[in-house]
């Protein structure tokens, strides 16, 4: 496992973020967004983080920005304020190699510090396995599973809801 420095996310970060969204977005299913996101489109998405109980973590590993993880609003509705949506996404090539263990412990730390915030829930595409194993490692608890609910790369995919209250 390598070591790696795990801190608030900041707009010079914005390249390397971008760039691991959108490697998922291209070339995987855990995201079901179809385009690639530019910086200037990431711009408000940064802003709209580390501030109330939405932290948005890089996690560094030689001075190269390696993954992040992010809770944002589950909902925009007022009453879903202390529920927030987990997202965790890293770069290919430090797959399977401590960065997100390492992302989701000081996200969930964070979280549970935080009195805004009662619930973290994470949808994960269905078959994204090792997303599920990390997030039973952690505590979270399979809830259902919407199937059939978007198309990318020409398949239906369906949505896994996982929660942990905190």
């Amino acid at each position: 496992m390598n070591n790696y420095t795990i801190r608030p996310a900041k707009e010079k970060d914005l390249p390397a973020l971008t760039e691991i969204y959108n490697y998922e977005v291209v070339h995987g299913v855990a995201t079901l967004d179809l385009h690639p996101r530019t910086e200037e489109d990431r711009v408000a998405w940064l802003r709209s983080h580390n501030r109330l109980n939405h932290p948005l973590l890089a996690a560094e590993a030689d001075g190269i920005v390696v993954g992040y993880a992010s809770l944002s609003p589950f909902r925009e509705k007022e009453a879903y304020a202390s529920t927030v949506e987990l997202s965790v996404y890293i770069a290919p090539e430090a797959r399977g190699k401590g960065a997100a263990g390492a992302l989701v412990e000081a996200v969930l730390a964070l979280a549970r510090a935080d009195e805004r915030t009662h619930l973290v829930v994470s949808v994960i595409t269905g078959g994204n396995e090792a997303s599920a194993r990390l997030h039973r490692k952690y505590g979270f608890t399979y809830c259902g599973t919407l199937h059939r609910v978007g198309v990318k790369h020409g398949a239906w995919q369906d949505v896994d809801y996982y929660e942990l209250p905190v």
